[in-house]
């Protein structure tokens, strides 16, 4: 072969290469799954399908019904825009209706054989708001690490968790109230039977989630109706492990069916109305709470999606062990403090805690003019800190699995949100760093914070390729254990140490403990 020849047969296979490339790119805007042809678009060598259908819209007799599978289509369908989000009392970008269960896609494959891991994104909000078209939830950045990028939407506030004695009758399991999460589970029953259309793998996925999103994979990571769809969970301030509220101590979040049902019949007294079927007939912007609202914004303890205090389930060994990386962040207690009068503070640590007031007080303590960090710290750990360490432990005592943990504390130089916040780092804000999606215009961000984000959004998508968060020349993270009990943390740069502030911790595990005894069970119900 000439040198002529060479070149000539070089820069065609170069050409070929190229061709190639970009014919299996495009073939990608248009994927077939189970209800016919999606059309999405090819941006930046990603095809990008958003407002995919995942469920019948849960509307008219679906409503406060368990979602049903997606209907299938005649042609081709654009999934080139954000569908609206749920309900709610917000104003996310895509508007909002209560046709609402729809997922969107971000895939770096080329093909439908490339088996690529998938990342799933579920918001947070309370239970109360959320949108999968926040522009922070963007998939791109970490869809360009090589793992396909899906966030999905559920039903929130009372549209998505109403419990009723009526809606139990009609469920085939005699409960109701969990509409949001199995939302979510049929969202992932959709990506088992249609992900590897879009080059992902169905037995590689990772669910993942912040706020409400992280304590609904709390959640998933304990319901059995959940069992075998995802492999790996990361959970961002979130966790489920408070035992249920009652009537007369409304200190912890979830509450027994038997009681969700009671706040249920209230609910549709205050429209007026004398049955579920009533409800059904009425606008669903009547729906819509003048701000955080409750009854039926929040999972009930129902025995069949949550079968029983999380706690003990996981003590029995009652959960799905995957690999978990779990976390919060520093002050999160500031984006939850909207009075800063100290006497109200202590009066409220009194009326929550009673006789272990005094004992976390001391762990936790505030200045006699002043509520300091460590008193928000209380409000941190009881939401959020406390949960997490909670399962770390018990993922590492009864779990084969292993957890990695980490402790977000990323100091800035400017107050975001609360009068209060001092320096640490609130609420939400390391969602951010791990979409790599910042706000530019910000002057507060320098190289170490874009340097920062760029480990944890490797971290993030090492786990969810191999269940473990390390790799790629990065500091090493250690596997929790009660013996070992390290933590990563984020704090201009990636290093390990102890568990913060952890006497604290172990003060209000005595609290919650004594919660679960007999006394403890009395007291909330006196």
């Amino acid at each position: 072969m000439n040198k002529l020849t060479t070149i000539f047969t070089v820069t065609l296979m170069s050409l070929l290469t190229i061709y190639t490339g970009v014919v299996k790119a495009n073939t990608m805007e248009k994927i077939t799954v189970e209800q016919g042809v999606l059309q999405g678009k090819i941006e930046n060598n990603l095809a990008i399908f958003k407002g995919v259908p995942f469920a019948k819209p849960p509307v008219g007799e679906l409503r406060w019904k368990a979602p049903q599978p997606a209907e299938p289509w005649d042609g081709i369908k654009q999934s080139f825009d954000y569908a609206p989000a749920p309900i709610q009392a917000g104003n996310p970008p895509s508007g909002k209706s209560e046709d609402c269960l729809y997922l969107n896609i971000w895939t770096p494959a080329r093909s439908a054989d490339e088996k690529l891991p998938v990342l799933v994104w579920i918001y947070g909000g309370g239970f109360s708001f959320g949108s999968s078209s926040d522009p922070i939830f963007d998939g791109r950045n970490l869809a360009n690490k090589g793992v396909i990028l899906v966030t999905i939407a559920y039903r929130v506030g009372q549209l998505g968790f109403l419990a009723h004695p009526e809606l139990s009758a009609e469920s085939p399991h005699h409960v109701s109230g969990n509409y949001g999460l199995l939302d979510q589970v049929a969202a992932l029953k959709w990506l088992q039977k249609n992900i590897s259309a879009f080059g992902g793998d169905a037995q590689n996925i990772t669910i993942s989630g912040e706020s409400a999103g992280a304590i609904s994979v709390s959640m998933l990571a304990a319901s059995p109706v959940a069992k075998g769809l995802f492999q790996k969970a990361i959970s961002q301030s979130g966790g489920s492990f408070g035992p249920a509220r009652t009537t007369n101590y409304p200190g912890e979040n979830m509450s027994l069916l038997s009681q969700a049902e009671a706040e249920g019949q209230d609910y549709v007294k205050h429209f007026g109305a004398s049955s579920i079927a009533e409800l059904r007939k009425m606008p669903a912007d009547k729906f819509i709470p003048a701000g955080w609202s409750l009854p039926g914004g929040w999972p009930v303890i129902d025995g069949h999606v949550i079968p029983d205090d999380q706690y003990k389930m996981y003590q029995q060994g009652n959960f799905n062990d995957v690999p978990v990386l779990i976390g919060y962040n520093s002050d999160e207690g500031a984006s939850f403090m909207w009075n800063n009068d100290v006497n109200q503070f202590v009066q409220g640590i009194e009326t929550r805690f009673g006789k272990f007031a005094p004992s976390l007080l001391k762990a936790y303590p505030v200045d006699k003019d002043k509520i300091t960090r460590s008193g928000r710290n209380l409000i941190r750990d009881v939401a959020f800190g406390w949960q997490t360490w909670s399962w770390a432990r018990l993922q590492s005592d009864k779990g084969q699995a292993p957890v990695y943990l980490y402790y977000f504390d990323q100091h800035i130089d400017h107050p975001i949100g609360s009068p209060n916040f001092d320096h640490g780092s609130p609420h939400g804000q390391e969602i951010a760093y791990v979409f790599q999606n910042f706000n530019r215009a910000d002057p507060s961000l320098t190289k170490t914070d874009f340097k920062l984000s760029e480990s944890m959004a490797t971290y993030w998508t090492n786990f969810a390729k191999n269940g473990n968060p390390n790799g790629s020349d990065l500091p090493n993270w250690p596997a929790f254990s009660d013996s070992n009990q390290k933590v990563m943390y984020f704090q201009q740069q990636p290093k390990v140490g102890p568990v913060p502030d952890k006497k604290s911790l172990e003060a209000l595990d005595q609290y919650f403990e004594w919660r679960r005894t007999p006394e403890g069970e009395k007291w909330a119900n006196e």
